[in-house]
């Protein structure tokens, strides 16, 4: 549905406007923005600012700097959804879910995007799968310091037997990349074929020695383990476990083949990127850029299972899934993993090292990406926030000193692009508009 923004935000209209787009392909891959943002804007069910401790004129900025970053005109459509306390103070979304790319012709039927309308994620994943594999330690059922080749016969071939499911995690196994043919869609629910591959892959350094983040192959790996111990796959486990519980309709690896149409389609965007950039991002991806959205928009990625790379869900389900993390494990009277689960799994494990596939600093825990005081994608002064990136430009975290959490969900797939300080500069505004609450309210 398209719903009347609220008073006061109609004068975003007024911004100035992105300049009009030559006739003829335009070489930095926009889309037409269209000049009535009311027309393709959709408003969830948001709570007064006041249940969460802000003001009107707060939700009001943030949502300034996201329709500013969507007149950028790289991502077709943008769905953003702020908890504070507890409540829902903004859940919105902007754009198309179809129709509307780069490549699309005016006579391709424009598909307005909803708050419901479920995202691909792409690495965000990782966070989801970190917490389902800290779950089943819980549970007695694996062990950080175990070796992967204890769970899955044949891994420690070429030398990887002291891999730990912790390395693993942390991203530093030695084995940050797998052959393209790791995605292959003819073989991505074979298990057998996937096992082959993750066993014949050959360590780049010793494990635990370097930071080099897993874009594809710790998502397997750790979906192999828990498959082993657990005699099912991991989207039943993630379901079991963690969504079910409380309520969850979508936050999980793929979606049922009756949901495909729904899902927000991917596009390319932004200007081309060029060697040795594009030579770096393949080799982390295990794919070309083109390659890889044109793979995870087709139907067997969308149903298949992918831990590393294909939770389907919606900006406001995914901050509710954070907002359980932020709560230590417990929303609406469901307790579903404890407190001391995730304080293990946010245990930091890379200081501002450089990761050698991604080529900048961050801070890692076991599966989490942490926020810092100032080089943090969460924006200044977010040493306690935890969360994950996607590609490209969508993060999901939790603030527990601000008492938020917070999913920014997209379908552009720029690499580099004039206004990329847009995207940083909304996460930013976002927690200056946020302040901190007392120690007694934060959570866990």
């Amino acid at each position: 549905m398209i719903a009347t923004l609220p008073p006061g935000l109609a004068a975003l209209d007024r911004l100035p406007r992105a300049p009009r787009l030559p006739i003829g392909p335009d070489p930095l891959r926009r889309i037409r923005v269209p000049r009535d943002l009311d027309s393709v804007t959709t408003v969830g069910r948001e709570e007064e600012p006041e249940a969460g401790g802000v003001r009107r004129r707060n939700v009001e900025a943030v949502w300034k700097a996201v329709a500013d970053w969507y007149r950028s005109g790289v991502h077709p459509a943008l769905q953003v959804c702020v908890r504070r306390n507890g409540a829902v103070i903004l859940d919105r979304a902007i754009g198309h879910a179809r129709g509307n790319g780069p490549a699309d012709g005016a006579d391709v039927e424009k598909v307005p995007v909803g708050v419901d309308t479920p995202f691909c994620v792409y690495s965000t994943s990782k966070a989801i799968t970190a917490f389902v594999v800290h779950k089943l330690c819980e549970n007695g059922l694996l062990h950080l310091e175990d070796p992967i080749a204890e769970h899955i016969p044949g891994y420690e071939r070429h030398d990887k037997g002291n891999i730990t499911i912790g390395h693993v995690l942390a991203h530093k196994s030695g084995v940050p990349n797998l052959p393209r043919e790791a995605l292959d869609l003819e073989h991505i629910n074979d298990r057998d074929y996937l096992r082959e591959v993750l066993c014949d892959a050959r360590p780049a350094s010793l494990p635990g020695r370097q930071l080099a983040y897993h874009a594809v192959s710790g998502g397997f790996i750790l979906g192999e383990v828990v498959h082993r111990v657990t005699g099912k796959d991991i989207r039943a486990v993630l379901a079991e476990e963690l969504l079910d519980p409380l309520g969850f309709r979508w936050t999980n690896y793929g979606v049922d083949p009756a949901d495909v149409g729904r899902v927000a389609i991917n596009h390319l965007t932004g200007p081309p990127t060029v060697p040795p950039l594009s030579t770096l991002l393949a080799r982390a991806l295990g794919t070309g850029l083109d390659d890889l959205v044109r793979v995870t928009n087709d139907p067997r990625y969308l149903t298949g299972i992918v831990p590393a790379a294909n939770v389907m869900t919606t900006a406001n389900e995914l901050s509710r899934f954070f907002e359980v993390m932020r709560r230590g494990g417990e929303l609406d009277g469901v307790r579903v993993i404890e407190p001391e689960t995730i304080e293990r799994a946010l245990i930091e494990r890379s200081h501002h090292e450089v990761d050698l596939s991604l080529g900048f600093p961050t801070r890692f825990s076991y599966g989490l990406m942490l926020g810092a005081r100032v080089l943090s994608l969460y924006g200044l002064d977010t040493q306690h926030a935890f969360g994950h990136l996607g590609f490209t430009n969508m993060l999901a975290w939790a603030d527990p000193e601000r008492a938020i959490a917070v999913a920014v969900l997209n379908n552009g797939k720029p690499i580099l692009y004039p206004e990329v300080h847009r995207f940083l500069g909304t996460m930013q505004r976002i927690t200056s508009e946020m302040p901190k609450v007392p120690p007694e309210e934060r959570f866990p």
